[in-house]
């Protein structure tokens, strides 16, 4: 079994019997090791249980993590004087740094006989139970498929989480393939694996787009104008072409649009075209002449035909060019007819456009409002927030009054859009507080992670310990920054903890020489840190690399934990670890999660950040509270209650169960978690 797919799989609580292990069989000793050690109960398939699902446990909960900076964490830090925190920093420093000393781990000098002044107390907290069941090979590959089916169904670009483990299935199994909704996704499978069969569900734009992804990934180029591509890459490039040529699927006027690209691209390629239609596209490429649709589309805005400009662009390019210049459309609107007139060219069929028109309304700036816009590209994000003039200035501006009507209108048509699709259906009350999964390009994948600005409650007498943890690199930072109602913020990190560490906040210590293994956590008690810091409403936990390499050029994960305030046990217990997962994006930067102090709930952010970012402290922080809020515009618990026929309140009558909690349902009855991204996904188109 592809270790991919068991990783996938142990996300959603299914550990996988191997048909052929060379094991001894124990499965007595397997159950009782992952309770013993990980708290995993086995609710089904207990004979199946084979002693390589401990070690996929302890590789996926973390078992032996290396020791911080301060082994004696967190007693031992609040002991300290801020002038020996600081001296022990800059010692530190000075070997590492300046001596070049790299080759082994660093402690403090101050914490004095480690073994003998801070012997750990045994384990003693109350942990939650994980609910696993234990499956065969064949009924693993028969739900991979599922999960494939809905991640391929799905319009939005995938993680590359969720990526490698489609791109592993697809060529590893004969599974068929229906259709790819997502462009992007495409262009992924087709330069990675050099099959024409994932061209099928493209258009001649698209090889713009796929040239692109192959600069940047094979030559690390971000510039379309300046192409050296080897041969091997122009003649795939060509085939493509002459695939979609002989496929009918020629978009000239979309080509119109990216000319001068077009026309470098054609002559890099030294392209002949085969075909009449191949003749006439090159051509138009490489004549004089552009019947771009944006010109016509512009011609009607300044004639203020506003309706007649949205048809241009649904009729030629699909309503996701209309979505892409909807504000720019309806402030031109004089009337609610207007405004209905330019909605009517918005696909009403598709639930994602629908879902993301919501969430952009749910969080519109207004007038004078500096907006903090978020791209997503090659996995990444890129941020860029309006200056105090380009705010004053901009002039495709909604009133209040235009927003309110706006997510009236897109909640009544999902509305309609949704309905009775499921039957009846069971919802937890606790599905309420989870996000949708409709943007999580840029996340990285694990155990515990969930969809972008999902809320979890943090219990009563519980702090939080968040954790990383590295090879193959010698320094990965670990900080927190505190933001308050005006979006001010708080550092607390390498730079700042000297002066700060308590009981509110607690940091292990900067460890710089961590190549062969180094780890960080900082512990927030948040009742002390809600006394000792009064204004700040936001927590926000950063990771990044000071060394300078990508995370995916070294091994890193990072996650956190539920402990007692009172600790006992280990500074790592896999039995507190709420979520731990492998940091691998193409940068250096990667926020977290954060934490709403007001309502003392964890909340999710899981992003990857463009650029090489080596100090965590550089970056504003402010937009991100944006994503604290996502949930409150359209839940997991509402999207499914949009789609019953019936809302029952006893789960054995239902014919769909949407819970977070360990449950028992009657035989045919479909049960989908809160980390069901693939089936919610499926259910979005």
């Amino acid at each position: 079994m592809n270790e991919i797919y068991e990783s996938y799989l142990f996300e959603k609580h299914i550990l996988v019997h191997r048909t052929v292990s060379g094991e001894k069989d124990s499965p007595f000793e397997t159950v009782f090791a992952l309770a013993n050690l990980f708290g995993i109960r086995i609710l089904s398939g207990h004979a199946l249980a084979e002693e390589h699902m401990i070690r996929l446990a302890s590789a996926e909960l973390g078992q032996d993590v290396p020791e911080p900076f301060y082994r004696g964490f967190p007693e031992s830090v609040r002991k300290l004087s801020p002038n020996k925190l600081l001296f022990d920093q800059l010692f530190h420093y000075t070997v590492t740094y300046g001596f070049g000393d790299f080759s082994k781990p660093g402690h403090s000098l101050y914490e004095g006989d480690f073994e003998k002044d801070f012997e750990r107390t045994a384990f003693k907290e109350k942990t939650e139970v994980r609910e696993f069941r234990i499956v065969t090979e064949e009924e693993a590959l028969h739900l991979l498929g599922e999960m494939v089916d809905g991640l391929l169904a799905g319009t939005r670009p995938l993680s590359d989480r969720q990526y490698e483990l489609v791109k592993s299935f697809l060529l590893e199994t004969d599974h068929p393939i229906s259709f790819i909704a997502s462009k992007n996704t495409a262009v992924r499978l087709l330069l990675d694996t050099r099959s024409l069969r994932f061209a099928d569900t493209l258009y001649l734009s698209d090889v713009i787009r796929l040239t692109d992804r192959m600069n940047y990934q094979i030559y690390g180029r971000t510039d379309l104008r300046k192409l050296n591509l080897r041969n091997q890459d122009r003649k795939l490039i060509a085939q493509v072409i002459d695939h979609l040529l002989e496929a009918g699927r020629c978009d000239l006027r979309t080509c119109y649009e990216k000319k001068k690209l077009w026309n470098g691209l054609l002559h890099h390629l030294h392209y002949k075209p085969k075909t009449p239609e191949g003749r006439a596209f090159t051509d138009a490429m490489r004549g004089k002449g552009n019947e771009s649709v944006y010109s016509e589309f512009e011609r009607a805005m300044e004639d203020r035909s506003v309706s007649e400009a949205a048809r241009i662009l649904r009729e030629s390019k699909g309503s996701g060019a209309v979505l892409r210049n909807l504000n720019y459309l309806i402030s031109r609107c004089e009337s609610e007819a207007g405004i209905q007139e330019v909605l009517s060219c918005i696909d009403s069929k598709n639930t994602i456009v629908l879902l993301q028109l919501l969430f952009q309304y749910g969080n519109y700036k207004g007038a004078g409002e500096k907006r903090t816009f978020c791209f997503t590209k090659y996995e990444k994000m890129k941020i860029y927030t309006e200056t105090e003039q380009e705010a004053a200035v901009r002039k495709s501006v909604l009133s209040g009054e235009t927003v309110h009507f706006l997510e009236e209108e897109i909640r009544s048509r999902l509305e309609r859009l949704l309905k009775n699709r499921l039957g009846k259906v069971y919802i937890a009350p606790e599905m309420w507080r989870y996000a949708l999964p409709i943007q999580e390009t840029a996340s990285q994948g694990g155990f515990g992670v969930l969809t972008r600005g999902t809320r979890i409650p943090i219990p009563v007498g519980k702090k939080l310990r968040a954790f990383t943890y590295w090879e193959k690199v010698d320094d990965i930072d670990l900080s927190v920054f505190g933001i308050d109602s005006k979006g001010c913020e708080t550092e607390f990190s390498w730079r700042t903890m000297a002066g700060k560490q308590s009981k509110a906040i607690t940091y292990s210590g900067d460890e710089t020489s961590g190549y062969n293994g180094g780890s960080e956590y900082f512990d927030i008690d948040f009742k002390e840190f809600f006394t000792s810091y009064p204004d700040v409403r936001y927590l926000v936990f950063c990771n990044n690399v000071f060394s300078g390499l990508n995370f995916s050029q070294c091994v890193c994960r990072a996650g956190f934990m539920l402990r007692d305030t009172k600790d006992s046990g280990r500074i790592y217990e896999p039995k507190t670890v709420q979520s731990a997962y492998t940091v691998n994006c193409e940068s250096t930067f990667a926020y977290l999660f954060g934490i709403d102090l007001e309502t003392n709930e964890m909340v999710w952010l899981n992003m990857s950040r463009n650029g090489v970012i080596a100090v965590a402290g550089d970056t504003g922080m402010k937009f991100l509270t944006d994503y604290f809020h996502l949930p409150e515009v359209l839940k997991v618990g509402e999207f499914f209650r949009l789609m019953a026929t019936e809302l029952v309140e006893d789960p054995a009558e239902a014919d769909v169960v949407v819970t977070d909690q360990p449950i028992e349902v009657p035989e045919g009855v479909e049960v989908i978690r809160e980390y069901d991204f693939e089936r919610m996904l499926a259910l979005m188109n």
